[in-house]
């Protein structure tokens, strides 16, 4: 019987609980498909500032190098939302990512039809979604240097090299190959120079995968189709603080699983090119939302398309 080594961190706040529940269901799968696991409990976050005074303590740090998986919990403790950064739970979260080199992270969005009617959106909006969202993880304003702060001002620095936005990439687009075959890519293109880097590199990979679509949509273009015509996307794909931010927004939209979206150009510039831009509700952003399609910002034009087929 193989076994492999799981370094479990439990983490903050409903981490624990989360955790042993996730545990039982462990046992489950060992039980069922004959498999062995060794497991050692060790802090992050808040828990492991209490007992270490460092929210990745060297200990955890060598248990989850040598481990075959990682079972995390969350992280995050209101008394320490003022402490030192060195001490913040979430310093510890980033600096695990770091680690272990987990460049992509991959967030399934999926609606559930029992809970449909909690969504702040109609049921039908939410038909037939079904999105995978690919967010880089270990690069972005989260990581780059310089940073840092005095009374007055304060920096972050938002970096990428090619190399990082490849290897995401190609991730998304194998992703893609399995689904439906639409990748989108969500940028700022039109005023970020990393985006436009990224923009260039997702590009050029999607000439190895003829066989699926890329689209490129602008984050704000992005936000509003999460709204106003979720089941057009596929498989999202992001930098960090962008990806950081949908997918959130979209569980809350969908009140169940997941989340985002994303557009595709090809010869323009737009915001969005070759897809139907939906024009919210005036009234509320809780209502539904109308069908009317928006005309392309561009001299290109624009050819209302049908979502991704299932």
């Amino acid at each position: 019987m193989k076994t492999y080594r799981i370094a479990v961190l439990p983490g903050d706040g409903i981490g624990p609980e989360v955790i042993a529940q996730a545990l039982r269901v462990l046992e489950a799968v060992g039980e069922r498909f004959s498999l062995r696991f060794a497991l050692e409990t060790l802090p992050i976050g808040a828990a492991a500032v209490a007992v270490a005074n460092n929210p990745l303590p060297p200990e955890t740090r060598a248990a989850v190098v040598k481990s075959d998986a990682v079972l995390l919990g969350a992280v995050g403790d209101p008394s320490l939302d003022t402490a030192p950064r060195e001490l913040r739970p979430e310093t510890g979260l980033l600096a695990l990512r770091k680690l272990l080199n987990v460049y992509a992270n991959l967030r399934p969005v999926a609606v559930h039809p029992a809970l449909a009617a909690c969504s702040p959106l109609k049921p039908e909006r939410l038909r037939g979604v079904d999105i995978l969202v690919v967010r880089e993880l270990t690069g972005g304003l989260y990581y780059g240097e310089p940073r840092g702060r005095n009374g007055t001002s304060a920096v972050n620095t938002l970096v990428y090299s090619a190399a990082e936005i490849d290897r995401v990439t190609q991730v998304a687009f194998e992703a893609a190959r399995g689904r439906r075959r639409l990748v989108t890519s969500v940028d700022k293109a039109n005023v970020l120079e990393v985006s436009q880097l990224w923009r260039e590199i997702v590009t050029r990979v999607a000439r190895d995968y003829p066989e699926v679509r890329l689209e490129h949509c602008y984050v704000d273009t992005a936000a509003m189709r999460l709204v106003s015509d979720p089941a057009t996307f596929d498989v999202v794909l992001t930098e960090n603080m962008f990806g950081d931010m949908k997918p959130r927004s979209s569980r809350a939209r969908s009140a169940c699983c997941r989340r985002r979206r994303s557009v595709r150009a090809r010869g323009c510039s737009s915001r969005c090119t070759d897809r139907p831009r939906r024009s919210p509700a005036v009234t509320s952003p809780i209502r539904s939302v109308l069908s009317r399609p928006w005309p392309c910002c561009c001299a290109t034009g624009s050819t209302n398309r049908k979502p991704p087929p299932r």
